[in-house]
């Protein structure tokens, strides 16, 4: 029973805020010109201000869940200049979902009003480098490279460089699972509520594109 009741606290402060009208859309919208501006050299730096960290202080409502890679050269608030409790971020090697993972997706949704969530794959990934490269995995690393092997035989099949198909493939492949997943996210991606996108973010042009 206290657990619970410290459960509805803090969920309570944490969604203190009214969450945010904007629609899926408009988040996409609006990642997708602040991409433009950091690809452009032109990064504002929103929302980093003493006032907006004071602010935060009573709860937090960020537009969109990034779910991405762990990789250092891709940290979504930079390359989508954004700024403090704008962006719910998740990231693990080769953007790959487990139950924890779904679950931190389903309480940025649920209870703090996430509009956007988008799997953010990148070029030259290392793990999924190693998945399409073989050969073995030492320690823990089998686990990573095991979640991405589904999607390795379908990309050598295609045309093109190997690597760049899996990237791709992993990232609408966890899309889609989290489309699909019961008992919260397929109900409220049906009812136009939430909306899960696939991209790839090129580390050399800064560019992210959102993959159909």
């Amino acid at each position: 029973m206290r657990s619970a009741v410290l459960l509805l606290i803090a969920t309570a402060a944490w969604a203190a805020e009214a969450p945010p009208s904007i629609s899926p859309d408009e988040v996409l919208q609006k990642m997708t010109a602040g991409n433009q501006r950091f690809a452009a050299g032109k990064a504002t730096h929103p929302n980093a201000s003493v006032e907006r960290r004071q602010a935060l202080a009573g709860g937090q409502n960020p537009y969109a869940v990034v779910l991405g890679c762990s990789d250092s050269r891709v940290p979504p608030e930079i390359i989508f200049d954004a700024g403090l409790g704008d962006l719910f971020v998740i990231r693990d090697a080769g953007n790959t979902i487990d139950d924890e993972v779904l679950g931190s997706i389903e309480y940025a949704v649920e209870h703090l009003g996430s509009r956007l969530i988008m799997v953010l794959g990148h070029e030259k990934c290392g793990a999924v480098t190693a998945a399409v490269q073989g050969g073995k995995a030492e320690g823990h690393l089998t686990a990573v490279v095991g979640a991405i092997q589904p999607v390795v035989a379908e990309a050598k099949k295609q045309s093109g460089d190997a690597v760049h198909n899996c990237v791709a493939a992993n990232a609408r492949r966890t899309a889609a699972q989290l489309r699909e997943s019961q008992p919260l996210l397929k109900g409220m991606v049906a009812s136009g509520k939430v909306k899960v996108v696939a991209a790839d973010y090129d580390v050399a042009t800064g560019q992210v594109t959102i993959l159909k």
